[in-house]
């Protein structure tokens, strides 16, 4: 079974069809029971039996009438068979005596509970995401889950654990992803909660990372990790500037033919300029007022 509009007519029309046709009933049940009081007979008792009835099987029919609001369905179901729903906004009359029950297609969004795993390299981690999600299958919200809105709940809390059990917090490799590269984060973890989701009827529209960050019993540990891999990738970037400096100033001295250096006084040059471009304090010059060798 699978989603399927219900059959459905102009809710104005029929009430008022309803209205008209029920006035009637009850005034000719009115009368007719009037004219037997007055000794009218069988006849007269007969059509106030009739009029009553009628006016009871219209009050049934007005059981039908139903008014749909702007991004809802309503699943209508007659005694216990799924026989369609109305997505459509407005005033309708479906089949008597269904059962209907409203489910909102309005886009929702929650957030995650901070959630406490390791990620791909041992290391404890807190993690929270925000999902947004819309019904886009009515039947399957309504009958193929217990509870939408907790199965999305739950299906999302297990997609972040197994995000983050997949993707270190780090990624040292430029090949690997961790968990802080935002875009490709969210656009695996949106894949995944549409995978599991997809059985409830549900359209994720984007799912995120909000909070990541270190466990507070190793945090102090791996700021310090984090703080040594920095200096380090700017030491090794600045040797590398150094480098090329050096050599940028070794080859216009010789193009220029500003002075000649011997392979001794080349190396002490480049150990003195190396010593400027990457020390982390400033350098204090000092002037040789001798010889060149002296």
């Amino acid at each position: 079974m699978e989603l399927r509009p219900a059959s459905r007519v102009n809710g104005f029309v029929v009430a008022a069809v309803l209205l008209v046709l029920f006035l009637a009933a009850v005034a000719g049940a009115v009368l007719g029971f009037v004219a037997v009081v007055n000794g009218g007979g069988a006849g007269p008792l007969a059509g106030a039996i009739v009029a009553t009835v009628l006016a009871l099987i219209l009050l049934v029919c007005a059981t039908g009438l139903t008014v749909v609001n702007p991004n809802e369905a309503q699943v209508v179901q007659f005694f216990g068979r799924y026989i369609g729903s109305v997505s459509e906004p407005g005033f309708f009359s479906v089949v008597p005596l269904t059962d209907r029950r409203p489910i909102s297609l309005r886009v929702r969004n929650f957030e995650t509970q901070r959630l406490k795993v390791n990620d791909a390299d041992g290391s404890p981690v807190e993690i929270a995401a925000v999902v947004v999600y819309r019904v886009v299958d009515s039947f399957k919200a309504a009958f193929a889950v217990d509870d939408y809105e907790e199965y999305v709940e739950t299906q999302s809390e297990a997609a972040v654990r197994h995000l983050a059990t997949t993707h270190p917090y780090d990624a040292h490799d430029p090949d690997r992803t961790s968990l802080r590269d935002g875009a490709e984060v969210a656009e695996e973890l949106t894949i995944e909660l549409r995978e599991r989701t997809s059985t409830a009827g549900i359209d994720i529209i984007e799912a995120r990372i909000t909070h990541l960050a270190y466990a507070p019993e190793i945090a102090q540990a791996m700021l310090v990790r984090q703080q040594a891999a920095q200096i380090v990738a700017a030491r090794t970037r600045i040797v590398e500037g150094a480098v090329g400096m050096v050599g940028l100033a070794l080859e216009q001295l010789s193009q220029q033919g500003v002075v000649e250096l011997d392979e001794e006084r080349k190396a002490a040059m480049v150990s003195n300029l190396l010593v400027v471009l990457c020390g982390d304090r400033a350098t204090q010059p000092v002037v040789n007022t001798g010889s060149l060798y002296a």
